[in-house]
């Protein structure tokens, strides 16, 4: 798991803040491998375009394109263009909710299409406006102000309201109605903190006080998958993050996610992925 801090030391940026705003000069130099977030991260392109893989799916983003995406998201550059540029906003996931009593504020405003990031195709008026905004956090967090957090807190929200905002204006996506409050994103939070000790329904139904019959009902109103979906989804995500690191042997990451044996786990992997643990890491 990658903090704002370890990530920019990529780039030789020191940064002790719970925030970041980039430059938007031009970037000649990406990891390699993929790395699991820690933290929101708004990305929008002024130019050029960039493929990327998120969460093992690609997509191409392109100018006046948004990403945004939330802690335990994995990001793998993939290619850029030689005009590519694009300005950042990190802001580490308690930054906000100092203060505020809802922890699901952010994911509350829905603008997440894929459970855990999104990219949004927008124009050039749109993205003005949130640029602007970007430059106007970033002249307030180099002034000297008593109540200069809560400043930054309150332009970050505006930011995202704004993009919560062209989110619903994009016609492809609907926001799901008449769903329980916070009751499938405590689910998704709670796998995403479980998954390597617990694979079952009705160990999450029961965390949460409800049956698995009402748990499968509310999560496949607002994601449209199962819960059992998810969990296999996350425990491939969390097995990939492992075979990144060289230290761990196919052995150790099936202990590490509680399979039973390595024959199991290879099974389960191969299933999702059609490609068994070791093609894998030999292939990337």
């Amino acid at each position: 798991m990658e903090d704002i801090k370890n990530v920019l030391s990529f780039y030789n940026i020191v940064c002790n803040e719970p925030y970041y705003i980039s430059s938007g000069n031009p970037l000649f130099e990406f990891p390699n491998t993929p790395f699991r977030m820690d933290y929101y991260a708004l990305c929008i392109c002024i130019s050029g375009t960039i493929c990327v893989e998120i969460d093992n799916t690609q997509h191409t983003i392109e100018s006046n394109s948004l990403l945004i995406s939330a802690p335990y998201a994995t990001v793998h550059i993939l290619s850029f263009s030689d005009n590519f540029r694009m300005k950042l906003l990190f802001f580490a996931k308690n930054f906000l909710l100092s203060n505020i009593s809802d922890p699901y504020i952010i994911e509350n405003m829905s603008i997440f299409k894929n459970g855990i990031y999104s990219i949004i195709h927008t124009d050039y008026e749109k993205t003005s406006q949130i640029l602007s905004l970007l430059d106007y956090l970033k002249k307030k967090t180099s002034e000297e102000s008593h109540f200069k957090q809560e400043i930054i807190q309150t332009i970050i929200f505006n930011i995202l309201l704004e993009v919560a905002d062209i989110t619903f204006q994009d016609q492809e996506y609907s926001r799901p109605l008449s769903i329980p409050k916070d009751t499938h994103l405590k689910f998704l939070k709670s796998v995403r903190e479980n998954i390597r000790r617990h694979k079952s329904v009705l160990f999450y139904a029961g965390q949460m006080c409800i049956s698995s019959k009402y748990l499968l009902e509310i999560v496949k109103k607002a994601t449209g998958k199962t819960p059992h979906q998810i969990i296999d989804e996350t425990i491939v995500k969390e097995a990939i993050n492992m075979m990144n690191d060289r230290n761990l042997n196919i052995s150790d990451i099936a202990y590490e996610l509680n399979f039973s044996s390595v024959a199991a786990f290879s099974r389960f992997f191969k299933k999702m992925t059609q490609e068994s643990p070791l093609q894998y890491r030999k292939k990337n």
